[in-house]
């Protein structure tokens, strides 16, 4: 049996060659962009299910710095990224009001 992916042609003009090498620099650089996003969104909900407010407060923080850098830089839609602080800032705020 063929394996999964068939294989890719290498582009026969050298501007077609010059955006193949860009595209796996990019692509390197947005997969550990998006790695560090969602990343830095599961810590912060980790940190609210264990109900640790001061640390969920002080990684809030820092996750909406990354979140913003992300959606400026085109990785995720800046809807999806302000749904996702929006989604995070409720829990972190339902949280300090708890206790």
């Amino acid at each position: 049996m063929a394996s999964g992916k068939p294989k890719k042609k290498n582009p026969r003009l050298a501007s077609g060659r010059k955006r193949a090498r860009q595209d796996v620099k990019l692509n390197a650089a947005n997969s550990s962009l998006r790695s560090k996003y969602r990343t830095a969104v599961k810590n912060v909900e980790k940190a609210v299910l264990a109900g640790d407010k001061s640390k969920a407060g002080e990684l809030f923080v820092k996750m909406q710095a990354i979140v913003d850098t992300v959606a400026d830089k085109g990785i995720f839609h800046k809807n999806k990224a302000a749904r996702d602080k929006s989604r995070l800032a409720s829990k972190v705020k339902a949280l300090a009001l708890a206790a």
